[in-house]
């Protein structure tokens, strides 16, 4: 997915919902902080989102531009309504996100967490795809291992802990 069609799946997001401020927590945040991402990084066409404090919003997007819907067939890439509760991050992530807000974004902001704080997300999910994600992160220098592990005070003891394991076959 590259950063114009994300931009068109929060505009179209809006459209349906009339919400203007969404969360993407899948890899496909990466674009606000690295609008020309590698390909590697690139390689989903699902935008996991979700609308703070309006879980009916992900219900609707999902329902109407989600998987199979007539949106992904038309476009190839498709919105997956999610909740809050869906990715696992910093507690202080909010204040270093980045926001999508352009003219292409018809009004409605996409709030990205930041590099490292997406990595933490991705640890913690660990699944191969998820793997693979972090090491292109660490390996292009987008993130290095030394700021994902100055972010782990910030999670759960017992999540932090299982992070730093996974850290050490990054190192």
């Amino acid at each position: 997915m590259k950063r114009d069609e994300l931009e068109h799946v929060l505009r179209a997001a809006g459209a349906i919902t009339g919400v203007s401020n969404w969360v993407i927590v899948g890899s496909q945040a990466i674009l606000g902080s690295v609008p020309d991402a590698p390909d590697e990084l690139l390689v989903s066409q699902e935008v996991d989102l979700y609308a703070p404090a309006n879980e009916a919003a992900s219900d609707l997007v999902d329902g109407s531009i989600g998987e199979s819907s007539p949106f992904h067939e038309s476009f190839g890439y498709y919105a997956h309504g999610v909740g809050d509760e869906t990715a696992v991050l910093p507690s202080r992530w909010h204040e270093r996100a980045v926001a999508i807000h352009t003219p292409s974004t018809g009004g409605v902001t996409g709030i990205c967490p930041a590099p490292a704080d997406l990595a933490i997300s991705k640890l913690a999910a660990w699944r191969q795809k998820d793997q693979e994600f972090v090491r292109v992160l660490v390996q292009r220098g987008i993130v290095s291992v030394a700021e994902i592990r100055a972010r782990l005070s910030e999670l759960d003891e017992e999540i932090a802990a299982r992070i730093a394991e996974r850290l050490r076959g990054l190192s």
